[in-house]
């Protein structure tokens, strides 16, 4: 009976998201009626073959023809392959990718290895730019060049780029298709590696964009690797340009293959979708999206934020839980009920340190056949990968993205190069995964009952507490968000770093106003998701971890009770943290472990000279960087400071749990 009624209701958010889209579609912008011109038109039949031709002119959208038109007559591609999605075009682009050199098989069926240049091995935010009108001033954080001026600069770099090579012309869609959530988009590119890598990562769009035709308001994707080396490389580094235009939603990628700088619908898309988001009321955000299971068959699902190497893809795999996304999620208000859909579908992970132990699942499926790239590993004679972490010993030899490798390689400058680079990847479908959510491309999303976010932090927050409200979640725990730096990434370790959301490098938009978008977001939700601060990374003085590894799996459990109002919290002048008895249970039922009132007040006493620091540190920063930061924001910063002073002069500098029984329970 209640399983019938619960796959009803989801059938009834079906049936509303497609509704919902519709009516968003009747009030989207109208587009001017462009005709394909006969210019257009000339390119197209005079560069593609009458199939490839035919495959484009049956999608009744002249924008985009002339888009296609544009580049392909700015690029000169030797040929142009258009794709449908079909089974035989996927495999042509799969097949492809392996015939220009771009990658071998492994020994494993299904199993690729792709090498991006030596010095091409990361995102690079130098020359990631965004193109802005002339008298547009996004704030210091913003990497820009005036539109005009970036738009003449790529015009050179691209003329005749594409010589001699095959383009491909694909279509995609962010989130799942026919929803309220989807944004539809194109993709030009001369990589066959970068299709093949999209077909994993998103949900296939040729018939969606057929379906929409003109009504379609999609992002656009131009991409050349550019002169290739010998090694099929990307050789014009000097000229890599990434520039992003989120007026007309462009983003344009030449001179390099790495992934973060070429897969155009990851982080590249992401700035274009904050900027749609925030004119639309709605959020785009560097968030994970998981099921957490609960009692008596019980999922609530929960996104959560996470700088770098702080957990987040951790998080998401948990034994036990469900996955829906990893990286980036898209929330809309449905009726009221905020929901959430992994705008990907798949995974572009880092491979360095997983493991049998720490990452059973991801550990499975890379051993076992299906398709999957891996990215700037180390292959041995057998065909078979290395990288760093992984169990068993270092090969002796064998090549990686420096080419023939062997233990104690140096570079040019005399540096010792890594069996596997430490930005190494692996590119999969998440249906691969045992773990994998039933809802992944459920159009209508998932009610979303929680928000985590979460940050390296060896001193101030607490391994898990709950805010008081979605305003000071937001503020507290969202916009307050740092993360200290390791000494094996940047060379000085413990450097705290602001990371608002874990989404300051993509924010599009002035921080404050996204700030004040996410504040506005929860306002009129009914009984919007709980927010939540997690901390793995918490030390004693003498800089020992409270935490182990495996204690997050207590954190969520917590977390799932809470938002269902299955456990009470104990009131602090931060937030609600657990109760003792609450967690020793959670302890020895999910880890077999006997938690001890000790351990219980090591890890939740509140450190009060810390948490002022830290409320110092983030109103300097936003008096002095952020213009035009939301004044609530140091009202709720303010509030906190008093609460802390004023249990300070009670009981002290740090505060064990037990002394705030005195508050009221909730």
């Amino acid at each position: 009976m209640a399983r019938a009624l619960l796959m009803a209701t989801q059938q009834n958010m079906i049936e509303y998201a497609t509704i919902f889209l519709e009516v968003e579609q009747c009030h989207s912008r109208k587009k001017e009626d462009i005709k394909m011109n006969e210019t257009s038109e000339q390119i197209l039949k005079s560069r593609l073959t009458q199939e490839n031709f035919q495959k484009l002119a049956a999608i009744d959208n002249d924008e985009m023809h002339d888009f296609v038109a544009k580049y392909i007559d700015l690029c000169n591609p030797g040929s142009v392959f258009v794709s449908t999605d079909s089974a035989d075009d996927i495999r042509y682009v799969r097949e492809a990718a392996v015939r220009n050199g771009e990658e071998e098989n492994l020994a494993l069926g299904g199993h690729t290895i792709h090498f991006d240049g030596y010095h091409d091995q990361a995102r690079d935010k130098a020359q990631t730019k965004f193109l802005l009108p002339e008298g547009v001033d996004l704030g210091p954080d913003i990497n820009a060049i005036n539109k005009d001026e970036g738009l003449k600069e790529l015009k050179e770099i691209m003329r005749d780029i594409m010589k001699g090579k095959e383009v491909y012309v694909r279509f995609y869609c962010l989130g799942p298709c026919k929803s309220a959530f989807s944004i539809p988009c194109l993709q030009i590119t001369d990589s066959a590696y970068v299709a093949h890598s999209e077909d994993l990562l998103y949900r296939h769009g040729y018939e969606e964009f057929k379906r929409l035709g003109k009504s379609a308001r999609f992002f656009k994707f131009v991409h050349s690797a550019g002169e290739l080396d010998e090694r099929k490389v990307s050789k014009n580094i000097d000229k890599r340009r990434v520039y992003i235009d989120t007026y007309d939603g462009i983003v344009y990628s030449v001179n390099t293959q790495y992934g973060g700088n070429t897969i155009g619908l990851k982080k590249l898309a992401m700035r274009l979708a904050i900027k749609r988001a925030s004119e639309e009321g709605w959020l785009t955000e560097h968030m994970l999206l998981m099921g957490i299971h609960g009692p008596k068959g019980r999922i609530s699902y929960f996104t959560g934020a996470f700088p770098s190497l702080c957990g987040k893809t951790s998080t998401s795999m948990i034994s036990g839980e469900t996955i829906v996304g990893d990286d980036i999620a898209y929330l809309r208000k449905m009726d009221g009920v905020v929901r959430a859909v992994n705008v990907e579908c798949g995974m572009f992970g880092i491979i360095q340190g997983i493991n049998s132990v720490d990452d059973p699942i991801i550990w499975k499926t890379l051993h076992s056949p299906g398709e999957i790239i891996f990215s700037n590993v180390l292959v041995t004679n057998d065909k078979k990968v290395y990288w760093i972490g992984k169990d068993g010993e270092v090969p002796a030899s064998g090549y990686n993205h420096s080419g023939q490798w062997t233990s104690g390689k140096k570079d040019a400058k005399g540096s010792e190069i890594t069996p596997s680079h430490k930005n190494a990847r692996f590119t999969l479908n998440l249906k691969l995964l045992e773990n994998v959510d039933s809802n992944l491309d459920n159009p209508a999303g998932v009610a979303l009952s929680g928000i985590i976010y979460g940050g390296r932090d060896s001193d101030t927050w607490l391994p898990v507490q709950e805010s008081f409200d979605w305003t000071h979640g937001i503020i507290t725990k969202g916009a307050a968000l740092e993360s200290e730096t390791t000494a094996a990434t940047l060379g000085k370790e413990g450097v705290r770093k602001f990371n608002p959301m874990s989404n300051l490098d993509f924010v599009s938009i002035p921080l404050g106003q996204y700030i004040q978008n996410n504040l506005d977001f929860g306002k009129d939700a009914k009984n919007p998701p709980r927010i939540f601060g997690v901390n793995y990374f918490i030390k004693d003085k003498e800089g020992n971890f409270l935490n182990e590894k495996t204690d997050k799996a207590v954190w969520l459990k917590w977390m799932e009770l809470r938002v269902n109002n299955d456990v009470e919290a104990i009131t602090t002048p931060t937030g609600l943290i657990p109760k003792y008895e609450d967690l020793k249970r959670l302890f020895k039922h999910l880890l077999n472990k006997d938690y001890t009132q000790e351990d219980y007040i090591k890890q939740f006493t509140l450190r009060i000279p810390e948490n002022l620091a830290k409320i110092d540190r983030i109103e300097k920063i936003y008096r002095e960087k952020v213009a035009d930061a939301p004044k609530i924001l140091f009202d709720v910063l303010g509030e906190e400071r008093k609460r802390l002073t004023s249990a300070r002069e009670k009981w002290g500098d740090y505060i064990p749990p037990d002394r705030f029984a005195i508050y009221a329970e909730r």
